[in-house]
């Protein structure tokens, strides 16, 4: 693998370009196109490099707008050779998830559609809805994405209902079960009254239904069902008799008409936009519409492209059992052969990626395709009325252009203790979860009964952009992560506080900051003692408004936090030789300070780092002579 220096683009340099693709070989692997920048523009797979590369450049040709555009950039070509096509896909999806190309069709991490997560990481797994796709184990499997919550929570809640499963997060008694334990629909987890093994074996039937595979889950159940009849042991057959009537309750309603219900079938459609494109993924097994999924992709490019993508994401952590031995797309994929070899693989037997035209499977397509419009239509509808509070904002503020990046701060605390500060950010009009901060106020004259939201705002906003004034460079480059405009929950007091420390940092010329008054929804700018002319309803209002309200849910949930950890570290602040490490082992196995004082040496000894001395000197502390 080489790099050039030369920033020559490779199609003014023919002699370059001819030298560096044969260069290449032609085996599989994953190949990178940099710019002039060095930057990673584009990252493919192929089966033969070589060819695949070549084909860019060739006048004959013929490449989409996009792609053309690309090729006209590239000034190097690097390459990874692999021992297989499963690795080239593999690396490839990897490194896009890494590099974010900008030629290549990017996944939107879209909040809105949820996932299933199972722990399988933990001893006893637990089984949660969650809308981000984060692991820190990468034995927890997720499922999903989700387009219908509604219908997602209800399925968990049957589960729940059917499977006896943990059903609190955290034990309610100490020393023995709780009232889900008596009426059967809690296997007694928090007293390990069933060993991990076995539960791991209910958890495991519960993850068969979010893999598609009801039927084959109803179809073992029968057997036991009429193996616990045959012994004559009639509680435990009635039992499973309900779950296989519950399991039977949620295909209700959801048959599909198709010539072979036999055959595990997936299908996938899109509708996009000049911006977006909405993915819709329909799981079919048996007849039975078994799950929905939805995906946004972030850039528009052809239509074969983007199916591929998303397959291609989709089934990179799908269990073997849950991949289908049919896909229909309503494009041609352009690296088919690779996916369905890929995925005959991993199945073990042959996966078809097919492109139906006629018929009912075509009709099938159509349905799909039908859905991921109207998801598409929603987005629009949502996404116009973002731009219209955006443009309105625009002109309230008389700002250049519409704000792409809006930061939001606000101080919580309750009479100067546990003082905290909450950033939280809005790209487009749109809440991004991952770019949101905490901070705790550091200054000192902010104590318990002492206040002062003015100094604290202050400290913040000279923390968040310290860099900016040290550095003046990353202002000129156009950082991302500077905003467009500053919003301030409060009044002219603390809007003057931070325009005071904005100026001795010297950029207050270079960010715009407005505040937003809680109690007529006024906004104040820097220097003006009347709040603008505007409309508490009206959409930039409203946007700031929103904004407003999501860094005082957050500031205040972090204050929770931090005002609920520091009483239940009181006591053991006391106890000399445990410091805060050795209190969070404590407290992540004994659940709270309570069960602590319980319990004995030998038990408090049995905590990591927690030795029998140190157990010794704890129990002497609750327990004195």
């Amino acid at each position: 693998m080489t790099t050039s220096a030369q920033i020559v683009p490779l199609l003014k340099d023919p002699e370059r370009l001819e030298n560096r693709l044969v260069e290449i070989p032609p085996e599989p692997g994953v190949y990178f196109m940099r710019d002039g920048s060095d930057r990673i523009i584009y990252i493919g797979k192929s089966r033969k490099l070589r060819s695949r590369v070549r084909s860019y450049f060739r006048e004959s040709q013929k490449l989409s707008e996009r792609i053309a555009t690309m090729v006209k950039q590239v000034t190097e070509i690097e390459f990874i050779v692999t021992d297989t096509e499963a690795e080239a896909l593999a690396l490839e999806a990897n490194l896009i998830k890494q590099h974010q190309p900008y030629f290549n069709v990017l996944l939107k991490d879209d909040k809105k559609y949820p996932y299933v997560c199972i722990t399988w990481s933990e001893e006893y797994p637990r089984i949660f809805i969650t809308r981000k796709r984060k692991s820190g184990n990468e034995k927890d499997k997720f499922y999903g994405p989700y387009t219908d919550s509604h219908l997602l929570r209800e399925i968990l809640r049957i589960s729940k209902r059917i499977f006896a499963l943990k059903q609190r997060p955290q034990p309610l008694f100490k020393d023995r079960p709780c009232l889900n334990y008596d009426l059967g629909r809690c296997p007694g987890v928090c007293q390990k009254l069933i060993s991990p093994e076995e539960y791991r074996k209910t958890v495991q039937k519960v993850a068969m239904v979010f893999q598609g595979r009801t039927q084959e889950l109803i179809d073992i159940l029968t057997q036991q069902m009429q193996k616990s009849a045959e012994a004559l042991n009639f509680e435990s057959a009635a039992r499973i008799r309900d779950q296989i009537a519950g399991l039977k309750s949620l295909n209700a309603n959801q048959k599909v008409a198709l010539p072979d219900d036999t055959v595990s079938r997936d299908a996938i459609a899109l509708a996009g936009d000049d911006k977006h494109a909405c993915i819709q993924l329909f799981q079919i097994r048996a007849g039975q519409l078994v799950g929905r999924l939805g995906f946004v992709a972030e850039t528009h490019a052809e239509p074969g492209a983007i199916l591929q993508r998303v397959l291609e994401e989709h089934y990179q952590t799908a269990d073997a059992v849950e991949i289908p031995a049919e896909i229909l797309v309503q494009h041609e994929l352009p690296d088919a052969e690779i996916l369905a070899d890929v995925l005959s693989q991993r199945k073990q037997r042959k996966v078809t990626i097919l492109a139906p035209q006629r018929q009912t499977k075509a009709e099938l397509i159509e349905m799909v395709e039908r859905n991921a419009q109207f998801e598409l239509q929603r987005m629009q509808k949502f996404g116009d009325r973002n731009h219209q509070a955006m443009q309105d904002l625009a002109a309230i503020l008389d700002l250049p252009d519409l704000p792409h990046r809006i930061e939001g701060y606000d101080i919580s605390h309750i009479q100067g203790s546990n003082a905290v500060a909450s950033q939280v950010v809005f790209i487009d009009g749109i809440s991004a979860n991952q770019h949101y901060r905490h901070y705790k106020i550091k200054n000192p004259t902010v104590t318990a009964g002492h206040s002062d939201d003015f100094a604290s705002l202050a400290e913040v906003i000279q923390r968040r952009f310290r860099k900016y004034a040290e550095d003046p460079e990353l202002l000129r480059q156009g950082n991302p992560d500077f905003p467009d405009l500053i919003m301030i929950d409060g009044g002219k007091g603390q809007l003057s506080s931070v325009v005071a420390v904005l100026q001795e940092m010297n950029l207050l010329e270079d960010l715009r900051v407005v505040s937003l008054a809680k109690q007529r929804e006024e906004i104040f700018l820097p220097g003006e003692s009347a709040p603008l002319q505007t409309e508490a309803e009206q959409p930039g209002v409203q946007l700031l408004r929103r904004l407003r309200d999501e860094a005082h849910r957050f500031a205040v949930s972090f204050h929770r936090q931090q005002r609920s950890d520091k009483l239940r570290r009181s006591r053991l602040d006391e106890i000399p030789g445990l410091g805060h490490h050795r209190q969070k082992l404590l407290l992540g196995h004994f659940r709270s300070v309570d069960y602590i004082r319980q319990a004995t040496p030998a038990q408090l000894a049995e905590v990591s780092g927690i030795g029998p001395r140190l157990a010794q000197e704890i129990y002497d502390y609750f327990h004195p002579i």
